[in-house]
Order: C-alpha cells, then structure tokens, then sequence
C-alpha cells in the first residue's frame, strides 16, 4: 500500500539521500543539499519555506517533492526537487508525487509553478517528463551550470 505523507521525520535525511542517489544524475553536492534542506525544514518547520510530499510504501519511502513559495511573489512556487527510487522508477510515480505536489501548492495559494532543470542531453527524459505534465519551457539560459550545460526553466499554471 501507498501512502502519501507531509510531515518529515528525521529518518526522511536519510531515505532523500537514498532516493537522490539512486538516479545517478545527481553530484555529490547536489545530494547534500537535497538533504539539507530536509534538515532546514525539520529545524524550522514550516518556517523553513520547504514543504514535503513523500511517497512511503511497505515501511520505505521511494519518493518526494520539495516546494516552496517563491519569496516576495504573489503566486509562484518553486518546486526544488521531485525524485523518486531508481527501484520504483517506471511505474508513474513521479506523475503521482508530481499531481499531489501540485495540489498542496495550489492550496497554499500558487499560481505558477516553476521548476528548473539541466539542458544536458542525459536530461532529456527529465525534461520530456515535466512536457507530459503540462509543463512549457519559459527559459533556457546558455552554459548556467557549466559549458554547455544550460539552465531549462519550465513553469506550469496550477490555478
């Protein structure tokens, strides 16, 4: 059975390391930060600016989203992070955490959603994936994290 829950715990550091990891398209730096801010939040609850959606089944937990307000905007969200266990992978369950994550956003008051990702080829399917959720490329900024390695920011109307 699936289970979709809010509110981290202290062992969700640990299955976020786990779940990132598992992709393969994250660095060693970018897998600290997905941890930090599940630390961020657990320090400072909702004042952290971080909310959580994680997928748990049998006891695990196999994936999760990160959202937040955009800080001095209206509407928009950014959504910081959706991932979900290389061993789960395949089943739609990225569309899943990424349907509800949309909806807890809407709640809270978004407009536009807002994601940014790589534009190296080996992120095709990462970006093919937001296309298939309505999501339309709003940007694309040249050589952002590295040569030819662009900036792909896509955005999504919630509400």
């Amino acid at each position: 059975m699936m289970v979709f829950r809010k509110v981290p715990n202290a062992g969700d550091v640990g299955a976020v390391r786990r779940i990132v990891e598992s992709t393969s398209k994250f660095n060693a730096a970018e897998v600290a930060i997905a941890m930090e801010l599940v630390t961020e939040r657990l320090e400072k609850g909702e004042q952290s600016g971080y909310f959580f959606l994680f997928l748990d089944a049998g006891g695990e937990t196999i994936g999760y989203a990160c959202f937040g307000p955009v800080p001095a905007t209206a509407s928009s969200f950014d959504l910081y992070w959706i991932a979900v266990h290389q061993d789960h992978q395949g089943k739609k369950l990225g569309r899943r955490i990424l349907e509800e994550s949309e909806k807890a956003m809407a709640a809270m008051g978004a407009g536009n959603v807002y994601v940014e990702t790589s534009g190296r080829p080996d992120y095709l399917p990462t970006r093919a994936f937001y296309l298939a959720c309505g999501y339309v490329v709003e940007a694309v900024l040249k050589d952002y994290y590295a040569p030819a390695d662009d900036k792909v920011i896509l955005v999504k109307r919630v509400r």
